[in-house]
């Protein structure tokens, strides 16, 4: 006589053993996929976010227009490979009014740093680094001085809409960041007023009192007068 606990033992077995294979081939299967799709996503080009800070700075050197611009340039994306930054480019073309007026040509000058005088509580800016490519990745964000200058131009009061432009490596098209300035007769004054003393004057884009206006809001405006 066959014990009944005996006889069914072998099959049950057989079955567990097939699940057990199944499983463990399916784990090997997607934990393969998963290593395949970290190694791919680890070899893409970063892509690269551009932020313009919300505060401008700008200064007229003999007669020479003098932008200083500290931009966030970084990468959401984790990547082994960085984005090599080649060139800085900023445009500023006269619209409205004053559209007719002659564009000014900038072009990438040098980076700098600015260092702060608690005493004087005075601010100011020295050279740091020669206009060259950096280097972008996502544990490394990037947030230069940039500072570009237009010779032989200075302003006009009016609008104008201008634009940073940073050239990137290979073939990959260029990233392109947007912006409006808003320059007053009476800022106009301050700043040819204080080109001998190479002065800089500060513009800022979030002014609660220029936001709250249409014509203003989004804009950089001299910030001494939005106080």
């Amino acid at each position: 006589m066959v014990d009944s606990d005996d006889a069914t033992a072998p099959p049950r077995r057989s079955r567990f053993e097939g699940v057990h294979k199944w499983a463990g081939t399916t784990a090997g299967v997607v934990a393969l996929a998963f290593s395949l799709y970290n190694f791919v996503e680890l070899q893409k080009k970063p892509e690269i976010d551009l932020a313009l800070p919300h505060l401008m700075r700008i200064g007229l050197v003999g007669k020479d227009t003098h932008f200083y611009l500290q931009p966030t340039v970084s990468t959401r994306i984790k990547t082994q490979n960085v984005e090599v930054i080649r060139d800085a480019r900023f445009h500023l073309n006269p619209v409205g009014s004053i559209s007719s007026l002659k564009k000014p040509v900038f072009y990438w000058k040098e980076v700098g740093t600015w260092n702060f005088d608690p005493a004087a509580e005075w601010i100011s800016y020295r050279w740091s680094a020669d206009p060259a490519p950096f280097l972008v990745s996502q544990d490394k964000p990037q947030q230069p001085t940039l500072l570009f200058q237009a010779n032989g131009w200075s302003f006009q009061p009016g609008r104008y809409e201008g634009s940073l432009q940073l050239s990137r490596s290979g073939n990959r098209g260029p990233v392109v960041k947007n912006f409006c300035l808003i320059i007053s007769k009476k800022a106009v004054d301050e700043i040819r007023g204080g080109a001998k003393r190479e002065d800089i004057f500060y513009w800022r884009n979030d002014m609660p009192k220029a936001l709250a206006s249409s014509k203003y809001s989004g804009c950089y405006v001299r910030e001494a007068e939005w106080q």
